[in-house]
């Protein structure tokens, strides 16, 4: 009789119920015949993904040791497609987030991840390496100033569009788009022979390049190779937003001002029967959501790291004046100016710059996405405040803070430069033990975690993990 129950148990969802309210149930819902519809989610991940590790920290390290440790990109965006097809997996069955998910075996889990990502977003890092570019490409102009313009800009943005996914989707397109039409540019005209041969040598003879690069570089390079951090997590955010499985049951995030009310703010997730019907549905929505990442965020990001750093290599290679600093972009640009003509310096600096400030405007969102779903779902269940106005003023308190920090002219001090580098990977080593521990016990036995996926879940836990010690035992000699 034991087994029989322990088999009947395994068959059904077993979400808890200790901390937050049971899930109700209904039918999970047909896949769209025409699923290009629902293209979206993987390729805003992989766009506001496109920042610094992108623009800035690959490039910067193929500056330095050449293309030996692309390999290290190429691993990191495989890892964190793994990662987000279980976060997506967890809100596909539920409609719940991970972080609710994660809420609900453990009280405030979903606090020490909203806390976390706003440690490696506090500092307006891409709002800064924007406003830089701006000054390269017009010769003028104040970057803190520029940048204080650019934080408004978002919040403007992020507060008064009517459906935050629509126009942050939207805005992401164009972002794709115009690094597309740089790459293009680039193969034509400025990547030569040289790096094409470099690029065949870090093929057949890769290297772990840790005496050049150190350990907080080289950690932070893997784990924001593609997105990172909270940035995996708000998978879960964007995929409901877009309707994808149980998550078409849940109110999209609208804006309080210009938004359409929200519907049943209190509802907390949903769970469907497990039978023939919901389980084909499944396997529908789950094959469609693997090759929506793999075509979008896989292979957008592993592309774009690829040809940026292949740029950086036929321009800067070999360059004594290269320095881990943002201005190595002025110099990347003025050598293009050269190689190429000024029309393609100025290009490079123009999306550069829109690059960043899309990217900007994706993490402002996700990091203050993030932690209005996490207080609303478990802390304000019964309030009057809907969770947009709770976006609303998490945005606009992140927006503040900046504005604030750029206004005091603080440098970045040492130990927020070390919680950045450490932050992302170090949350993505605990979230892989905790999407794997959720996913095999919470949902039914035919649509739990696979074996080879939990492999991968246990290989990202240990890399991440190791690399976070490292990591800190590296700064720490440096202090």
């Amino acid at each position: 009789m034991a087994e029989t129950t322990t088999r009947d148990q395994a068959d059904r969802f077993n979400l808890p119920t200790k901390n937050l309210p049971a899930p109700q149930v209904r039918d999970l819902p047909e896949p769209p015949t025409k699923t290009w519809k629902i293209v979206g989610p993987g390729m805003v991940g992989a766009g506001v993904g496109l920042a610094s590790g992108e623009f800035i920290l690959w490039p910067y390290i193929s500056s330095q040791v050449g293309l030996v440790f692309l390999w290290g990109a190429v691993v990191g965006v495989f890892i964190q497609w793994f990662l987000n097809m279980e976060i997506e997996r967890y809100t596909l069955a539920t409609g719940e987030t991970a972080l609710t998910g994660f809420n609900r075996f453990g009280k405030h889990w979903g606090l020490f991840f909203a806390i976390m990502t706003y440690f490696a977003n506090l500092w307006p890092g891409w709002a800064t390496s924007s406003a830089a570019m701006l000054t390269y490409l017009f010769g003028a102009g104040d970057p803190r100033w520029i940048a204080i313009g650019i934080l408004v800009v978002i919040g403007l943005i992020l507060t008064l569009a009517p459906v935050v996914y629509v126009m942050l989707e939207r805005l992401i397109f164009v972002k794709i788009a115009a690094v597309a039409l740089l790459v293009v540019l680039a193969l034509i005209f400025a990547i030569r022979g040289k790096t094409y041969g470099a690029l065949g040598d870090a093929v057949t003879h890769p290297e772990f390049p840790v005496e050049t690069l150190g350990f907080a570089l080289m950690m932070g390079a893997i784990a924001y190779a593609g997105a990172g951090g909270g940035q995996n997590l708000c998978q879960s955010n964007w995929i409901r937003d877009k309707g994808f499985g149980m998550g078409a049951h849940v109110p999209r995030l609208t804006s309080p001002v210009t938004g359409e009310p929200e519907a049943d703010p209190t509802a907390n997730g949903y769970t469907f029967p497990p039978d023939e019907q919901n389980l084909a549905r499944w396997r529908r929505w789950w094959k469609f959501a693997n090759v929506e990442q793999l075509m979008t965020f896989v292979l957008i990001t592993v592309v774009t790291i690829v040809f940026t750093s292949m740029l950086a290599h036929a321009t800067l290679f070999g360059n004594p004046a290269v320095e881990n600093k943002i201005s190595f972009l002025k110099i990347e640009g003025t050598t293009l100016q050269t190689l190429v003509g000024d029309w393609f310096g100025y290009l490079f600096w123009a999306i550069g710059a829109f690059a960043l400030f899309a990217a900007a405007a994706g993490i402002v969102d996700y990091t203050s996405r993030l932690a209005s779903d996490m207080i609303k779902a478990r802390y304000l269940r019964t309030s009057t405040i809907s969770e947009s106005k709770l976006y609303f003023g998490l945005v606009w308190g992140l927006v503040a803070f900046g504005i604030i920090v750029l206004l005091a002219g603080l440098d970045q001090p040492l130990v927020l430069l070390v919680i950045s580098a450490c932050t992302a990977g170090t949350m993505m080593f605990v979230y892989s033990g905790l999407l794997w521990w959720m996913n095999s016990r919470a949902l039914p036995r035919a649509i739990r975690i696979t074996k080879v996926r939990a492999a991968v879940m246990l290989f990202s836990f240990l890399a991440f993990g190791f690399l976070a010690v490292f990591t800190i035992i590296d700064q720490v000699k440096k202090l």
